[in-house]
């Protein structure tokens, strides 16, 4: 076949903020060689669809969305849809098996070439389908043998994030290309997880913990911060593990205040911490370092110890509250969220209730509730005990409703508080800024996370404005769920 002169590809990337970086990395390499990015797939001769795999709900909407991509074919440019991503990694050939819809099924091996393996699809070759195999085995167990021996696809994708492979020598030394404009971007400051908690399966697919180093992270933030990052999201499967295979735990701690300092960026945010690997100098650095948001994502899944030990997971209500405690007296209006999971194989009412309990003593600003579903590989699904489907509901329905008032209530506390709002989208921004106009712009406050943390509507004074990527200071007035309205003074 006949090669055109313009090569077009789509990405649609699923899940998390750590896929979006993976998508955002297969743009680079894919702008590197040649092929042109468009943000329809409709107008693509190729979609690509990063999806996610990590729960049965994620896995359906990856699903529909490949059958929904695969629709376009024959009806316009669109000529091929390719699936990438956890779900592609975790299946493979099972889900090129099951959905002949999808042109190719890619796991993470392929990502370095896949320029090539699109070309293929385009010229009617359909590339062998993934065979999945668990990631962990593909380094040695001891952490600190991880960097020297890491093999494709152990970190982000392919290859070391932020290194040249796969570009040509004079490409750039990030390999990364934004798929949008947004004030704040994901930075994977590490891939992976060590942990075996009994209802996830992401260290097989995913691999065990590889830290990236603090040179090639902080080499992206000046990337990011260059092309309109404000804040940075530093994402991983485990944050707090942060370091290990470099031999150096308290490495964040001091990476921290480098990441605030480079040029453009006005806030750092970290997410995903395990409470039993939370180190007092890690949270005095998120809690007190000017610039990084005093924001604790804490992974808690549930307060009942006996079923945490089910879980393989540590703690419980009495150690969760004393770690929000010292959370707390270091910066008093710190964000704190978490997520919880619901129907664990073996909960009983009274769980529940303890869960909720504790719910309501930690004064958290966001909660995510989760249904306990088996998820193929794990320990959780060979578990005795099962809670029937029905009651599962059931209950994240109870949890669901008790949450949506805590977190109403909690965002009420915050009314009179001074927030910093990053700015994202100026709501009305076209209309005339003549006397007696009032804007508002929509963001963040340091406890707002993106996008499942609520937002901040700022009402200005007559007459100023404020653009997407600014920090506003304002007072909040009001509450609405987890959303607050905030008023900035008359200068």
């Amino acid at each position: 076949m006949e090669r055109t002169a313009e090569r077009r590809v789509a990405i649609t990337s699923l899940g998390c903020a750590r896929n979006d970086v993976d998508s955002e990395e297969l743009a680079g390499r894919l702008l590197a060689n040649g092929w042109t990015l468009v943000p329809d797939p409709a107008d693509a001769d190729v979609a690509v669809v990063n999806t996610c795999g990590f729960v049965e709900q994620a896995k359906k909407d990856s699903v529909d969305t490949l059958l929904e991509t695969a629709d376009l074919k024959g009806s316009g440019r669109t000529r091929a849809v390719v699936a990438v991503g956890c779900l592609a990694e975790r299946y493979g050939q099972e889900l090129a098996d099951s959905l002949p819809e999808a042109d190719a099924v890619l796991g993470f091996d392929s990502y370095a070439d896949l320029h090539r393996h699109l070309q293929d699809v385009l010229d009617g070759q359909r590339p062998a389908s993934h065979v999945p195999r668990d990631r962990r085995t593909l380094l040695p167990l001891a952490p600190a043998a991880r960097q020297a021996s890491r093999p494709a696809g152990t970190t982000v994708g392919t290859s070391v994030a932020g290194s040249t492979a796969g570009a040509p020598r004079s490409g750039p030394p990030v390999l990364r290309a934004r798929l949008d404009d947004a004030p704040w971007a994901p930075l994977k400051i590490a891939n992976g997880c060590d942990r075996r908690c009994a209802f996830c399966a992401i260290p097989a697919f995913r691999g065990s913990f590889v830290s990236r180093r603090p040179t090639e992270v902080l080499d992206e933030a000046r990337w990011l911060a260059e092309r309109g990052a404000r804040e940075l999201f530093l994402v991983s499967e485990n944050t707090t593990s942060y370091g290990k295979d470099l031999g150096d735990l308290d490495l964040l701690e001091r990476l921290l205040p480098e990441l605030v300092a480079v040029p453009g960026v006005s806030r750092v945010r970290v997410s995903y911490l395990q409470p039993a690997e939370l180190r007092p100098g890690l949270l005095r650095a998120i809690a007190t370092t000017p610039g990084v948001a005093p924001y604790f994502d804490l992974s808690f899944q549930h307060a009942a110890p006996g079923l945490l030990r089910r879980m393989r997971r540590f703690g419980g209500s009495e150690h969760f509250l004393a770690l929000l405690d010292r959370v707390r007296a270091h910066a008093p209006t710190a964000g704190a969220r978490s997520n919880v999971i619901v129907g664990f194989p073996g909960e009983t009412e009274a769980d529940v209730e303890e869960l909720v309990a504790f719910l309501g003593a930690a004064r958290l600003d966001a909660v995510g509730v989760f249904g306990y579903s088996d998820e193929d590989g794990t320990e959780g699904e060979r578990l005795d005990g099962h809670v029937d489907d029905a009651e599962v509901a059931a209950r994240v329905a109870h949890v669901s409703a008790v949450v949506d008032e805590l977190v109403a209530q909690r965002a009420e506390e915050r009314v009179g508080e001074d927030v910093e709002v990053l700015v994202e989208e100026a709501v009305d921004e076209d209309a005339p800024a003549h006397a007696g106009a009032q804007h508002h712009v929509v963001g963040r406050a340091a406890h707002q996370g993106p996008e499942v943390d609520g937002t901040t509507t700022v009402v200005l004074p007559v007459g100023v404005l404020a653009v997407p990527g600014e920090l506003v200071r304002a007072r909040v007035v009001a509450a609405e769920g987890a959303d607050l309205v905030a008023a900035v003074e008359q200068r």
